[in-house]
């Protein structure tokens, strides 16, 4: 079938195309010069201008960088990626597969074998779901993400201060006093898992629950028993109470003690409580010497009582004896430090003046004696 053209047509000079930089071409039916190139442009990089047709070019260093970029040339494997092959050719897929294989098998032994230590504990869980608690040493379970292992330290001793930022924290007492109260906390974990999955955050539930029990058993206690000698008191209390809370939330902790840090008056008042503790001081004090007089007093009763009996069991051997001897002994303790008059019976000087060092003779001057 022949197709006919337009009826016009340019001169045959004008139709002469220029020459390019790439290539002459020709036109859709072909080139009319023997030996160009009829695929289409020539390539300016393949064949220098003026160079001699028929000759064929060497490859450039673009066109080998070209080749090897997409995927060409020898060696005969192809490569995984832009520009990267595997030498060896078709032992590529080998290596890739076996690369994989240790990847996958260092994963499994990394995720299925535990080291529990002497003091701790691990939890299992399969998919989420509780499965078992592992004791110290070497433990076997499925590889992640089948299965999930969370150490647990059981025996290790955990505190907490409060308040945390050392400001105040007021606490009302029972007499409608505040106190500035500050203690430590010492809980443990007694079972990994109800501490895991029965509380979403154990630490700030045991903070909770110790400030809690400090408020309810200081408001049932006077200011003088938190701030003086009540405070151990006050610690058993506390502990008792903190330790049915957490059990009532079957948290798997055991609380270990509380200790009263700090319990003084807020800063408002502390000149008045300084006076309050002042005043106690000097009760207690009192009390002591109270205590140590009453002691002295026993010692001497019981003493004199002690000795009482023993004259009591003389008494009742001879009565008429012991009588009579006591009432010299007793004459005697009244009558040796006194001045004495003894008045006798008529006949007898009615005055005889009784001195220390025996009677004096009678003076001379005065008559001398009868």
């Amino acid at each position: 079938m022949t197709t006919s053209r337009a009826g016009w047509r340019l001169p045959p000079f004008l139709m002469a195309k220029p020459n390019s930089p790439w290539g002459g071409g020709g036109d859709d039916g072909g080139s009319d010069k023997p030996g160009d190139d009829a695929a289409g442009p020539r390539n300016p990089w393949e064949q220098p201008p003026g160079a001699p047709r028929g000759r064929p070019a060497r490859p450039t260093s673009l066109d080998e960088f070209l080749r090897r970029t997409r995927g060409g040339g020898g060696g005969g494997g192809k490569g995984f990626g832009t520009g990267f092959r595997f030498p060896g050719g078709g032992n590529a897929r080998a290596l890739w597969l076996a690369a994989v294989g240790a990847l996958v098998g260092l994963w499994i032994i990394l995720t299925s074998v535990h080291v529990i230590g002497p003091q701790e504990q691990g939890v299992v869980t399969y998919f989420g779901r509780y499965s078992g608690t592992l004791q110290p040493g070497w433990s076997f379970t499925a590889p992640a993400p089948i299965a999930a292992v969370r150490v647990i330290d059981v025996n290790s001793i955990r505190n907490f201060n409060f308040p945390e930022n050392g400001g105040p924290n007021l606490v009302l007492t029972g007499d409608q006093y505040l106190v500035d109260l500050g203690y430590t906390v010492r809980w443990r974990i007694v079972d990994p898992q109800q501490y895991v999955f029965e509380l979403k955050n154990p630490d700030e539930t045991v903070k909770a629950a110790a400030e809690s029990a400090i408020r309810a058993v200081v408001a049932n206690t006077s200011l003088d028993e938190v701030i003086g000698r009540g405070k151990g008191a006050i610690e058993t209390q506390v502990t008792a109470a903190m330790q049915k809370i957490l059990d009532d939330y079957q948290s798997g902790i055991s609380i270990v003690g509380v200790a009263l840090n700090n319990a003084s008056a807020p800063s408002q008042a502390m000149e008045a409580f300084k006076q309050v503790s002042v005043a106690q001081q000097e009760y207690q004090s009192n009390i002591t010497q109270a205590q140590l007089w009453a002691q002295q007093v026993v010692a001497v009763a019981q003493g004199e009582a002690q000795a009482f009996n023993l004259v009591y069991a003389q008494y009742k051997v001879a009565p008429d004896v012991t009588r009579r001897r006591m009432y010299y002994e007793t004459m005697e303790q009244i009558l040796q430090n006194t001045n004495k008059t003894i008045v006798e019976p008529r006949g007898i000087s009615p005055l005889l003046p009784l001195v220390p060092g025996g009677i004096k003779a009678p003076d001379a001057s005065q008559g001398g004696a009868r």
